[in-house]
């Protein structure tokens, strides 16, 4: 019987998590409002510097495909206490890299280490607490990987601008280092976690046209996400804003509009369906690249909200049609899940690394044009899935809380 709500172990389980989700996405994300200071620090052009969060993504990426078996073998919380304690270190190592390449390569392994905690903490909730607590807990630890997402991008941007980037990269490592401590003192062992054989990959999961279609919408959607926050670094501290690193990196703060988008496209998904709600969120996110295009810094932030609205809204949908597809399938949730978040971060490695190319041939309009290609692509697949039968017509839609990034 796992924790019920009220109880100093269900506390201890949800603060620990939400610590563990801040921890996590401000590491992962921690180079994002940086990528100015990085391109002139090592003389590199912005499509370069771009790479330093893409390598992170593909590392976090790949990693998640064997994190998960792992944790059948080594426990949910020593790999949980493992994943943020390396990931931290390294970013303490990131932040006296001698070259690029060096830094490329610490974050790396600093997107390998950080897979720990994704793969596994909605497996360590299910397990570990009462079903009729799982939705409120999962979404304090989405919020905690929310407010991670926008304090890696924050807390960078502000301490650059005084101090330089690599005390930003020290300061979001000692974050996360506590963060770690803070999981290490609060977060209870497994009672209930029993080790499992972990079986071949469905081949349902890679050949179910509804599956593929999805993985390739999260990462088609999160490409045109990331390459716009990548860009936009680049734009705020060029002409005609001029912005320094810290007022850049508020921009930031818009991100939270995407958690409130998740969970009214999940309300609306249950009321009018998945198949609905998706283009629409493709068409939010597309209006919203649209009102970037100005050079005024007003309408240019209202784009990047209805932008991230309207991101968040097809990651939510399609984050939770993913494993209920699968499920009603035959497909093992799980395997379905983490082949959805390998695309997705796949998606973030080599399309949003595309944007530096982009702002160097063509300024903000090329990004523009990018990140509304793999917009359209998105909109086709999800105006496709309207004509896709469902396996079984009576399952209610529930969407999940979308991962922030």
């Amino acid at each position: 019987m796992g924790y019920h709500a009220g109880e100093a172990g269900y506390r201890r389980v949800c603060l620990a998590l939400f610590a563990a989700g801040v921890a996590t996405f401000a590491l992962l994300y921690s180079t994002q409002a940086l990528l100015p200071e990085l391109a002139t620090a090592f003389g590199v052009t912005p499509a370069q510097s771009a790479w330093s969060l893409s390598v992170a993504t593909v590392g976090l990426g790949v990693a998640l495909l064997v994190t998960g078996p792992l944790s059948e073998k080594v426990g949910r919380t020593r790999l949980i206490h493992l994943s943020l304690t390396l990931s931290g270190l390294v970013g303490l190592a990131c932040a006296v890299a001698p070259s690029w390449p060096a830094l490329l390569g610490l974050r790396l392994l600093q997107g390998v280490a950080l897979a720990g905690l994704p793969a596994v903490a909605t497996a360590y909730l299910r397990e570990e607490l009462h079903a009729d607590t799982h939705a409120r807990a999962a979404g304090l630890y989405i919020g905690g990987t929310a407010l991670g997402g926008m304090a890696g991008r924050l807390v960078t941007g502000g301490i650059a601008e005084a101090y330089g980037w690599r005390w930003a990269m020290a300061g979001v490592a000692l974050l996360g280092l506590l963060c770690a401590a803070v999981v290490g003192a609060l977060l209870p062992a497994s009672r209930n976690f029993a080790p499992r054989r972990s079986g071949a990959m469905t081949l349902r999961a890679v050949t179910d046209p509804a599956l593929l279609s999805l993985y390739a919408i999260g990462a088609c959607a999160m490409g045109a996400f990331v390459a716009v926050y990548n860009a936009m670094g680049f734009r705020l501290t060029s002409a005609p804003f001029l912005l320094g690193a810290g007022a850049a990196g508020a921009v930031f703060l818009v991100y939270p509009v995407g958690t409130l988008s998740s969970a009214v496209s999940g309300r609306l998904a249950d009321r009018y369906g998945r198949r609905a709600v998706m283009p629409f969120g493709c068409l939010l996110t597309a209006a919203g690249l649209l009102l970037t295009l100005p050079d005024r810094l007003p309408i240019m932030v209202l784009g990047l909200a209805v932008m991230t609205a309207g991101f968040f809204c097809v990651h939510g949908v399609a984050s939770g049609w993913v494993p209920a597809r699968a499920h009603a399938g035959g497909v093992p949730s799980g395997q379905a899940a983490s082949l959805y978040l390998f695309a997705y971060y796949a998606g973030s490695s080599i399309f949003g690394s595309l944007s530096g190319t982009a702002w160097s041939l063509g300024g903000w309009p090329a990004v523009v044009v990018l990140a509304m290609v793999f917009i359209v692509i998105s909109g086709g697949l999800a105006a496709g899935l309207r004509r896709t039968p469902a396996l079984t017509p009576a399952v209610r839609p529930v969407v999940s809380a979308a991962r922030p990034g």
